[in-house]
């Protein structure tokens, strides 16, 4: 019967259909597979890769595939405000970033104080600190927890040209090996409210010249005699105030701020990073960089901070990413200071 007939051909027909979905996933993934691979080629090409053995080969792909896929899924997803690209950091997977990369115990900044006093001035719309001659070139700090000694050096460094007209590459190592005393802990993290106070006690800060940075734990070398830096008092911002914070960066000079990073931050390209992974608690922070400026957006309707970061120039926007402002997003505004400083002879 016609009955019989459509009753026949219906799951001839669902068969049919389900092969054809099957057919089409299949050269889905291998369309996938075949993205990935050319770019797993591109990146060992351009980073330089080599590995020891072929197992350790196919874990590195094994780990890239995974970090190309969720870059790839943050520049498909139109609800995002920025971009990742495949970076230097593409073959090692999160657990070894934050081994090498952040500050191995996050800090706690919840006992920081406010001493700093607001203008009281309107905020301007837009402040960059990069276009007025006083940053040093953008400092990398390799496979070290040192990013608190880096944003320490760059808000210093910045300071000293903006305030006395000093222009000077100052040094990471000396905080790296000398500043334990102040609850710092070289490679393993610290903060930069801690590493101004070193400063300031112990008599001041070595020139990247004289004391050169090596990226791990030494022995304390300092020469007091050698000192080019040197600071009178510590500026710390109230927690979670991004106002307060906004008003030192555009009437004072760039901030050290603290924030947690997670995951994908570390593959950032470019646009105004936020995230609803991240925390906004002064226990969670982990990574220490230099406010510079702030702005806003008209395209994505956000503000923005515009923040210098240590991971080389050739990463994110030369060096910089800019991150939502007014949500205390990741924790920015928990951890901020600066230093007064102090001319000698």
């Amino acid at each position: 019967s016609v009955t019989g007939v459509q009753t026949c051909a219906l799951p001839i027909l669902k068969a049919s259909v389900l092969v054809c979905l099957a057919v089409a996933a299949t050269v889905c993934v291998a369309a996938a597979s075949d993205d990935t691979s050319v770019a797993w080629k591109a990146f060992v090409e351009k980073y330089g890769r080599t590995y020891a053995s072929q197992e350790e080969s196919d874990r590195r792909y094994a780990i890239f595939s995974k970090n190309f896929e969720m870059i790839n899924a943050v520049n498909n997803d139109p609800s995002k405000t920025y971009t990742l690209e495949v970076n230097n950091f593409a073959d090692i997977s999160w657990e070894e970033f934050q081994e090498t990369h952040l500050l191995r115990a996050p800090q706690d900044c919840s006992a920081t104080r406010g001493s700093y006093q607001a203008s009281g001035k309107a905020l301007p719309e837009h402040v960059d600190w990069r276009t007025k001659g006083v940053l040093q070139p953008v400092k990398n700090q390799g496979n070290c927890g040192s990013c608190w000694t880096f944003s320490t050096t760059g808000t210093l460094e910045a300071i000293l040209a903006i305030h006395l007209g000093e222009h000077v590459s100052l040094s990471e190592q000396q905080l790296v090996d000398c500043a334990q005393d102040f609850d710092n802990n070289g490679c393993n993290g610290g903060l930069p409210s801690h590493a101004f106070e070193y400063i300031h006690y112990r008599h001041g800060l070595e020139s990247e010249k004289t004391y050169p940075y090596v990226g791990k734990d030494m022995t304390c070398n300092r020469d007091a005699l050698k000192s080019v830096a040197f600071v009178r008092e510590i500026k710390n911002i109230t927690r979670g105030d991004e106002n307060e914070l906004a008003d030192a960066v555009a009437y004072e000079n760039p901030v050290a701020v603290a924030f947690e990073v997670v995951d994908d931050f570390r593959f950032y390209k470019g646009g105004v990073y936020s995230s609803k992974t991240c925390r906004h608690s002064p226990d969670t922070v982990n990574h220490a960089v230099v406010a510079v400026g702030f702005g806003s957006n008209s395209t994505v309707h956000e503000d923005y901070w515009i923040i210098r970061n240590s991971w080389g120039a050739d990463w994110g926007m030369d060096g910089y990413f800019e991150m939502e402002r007014g949500v205390n997003m990741c924790g920015v505004a928990e951890c901020s200071s600066w230093a007064v400083p102090e001319r000698r002879q």
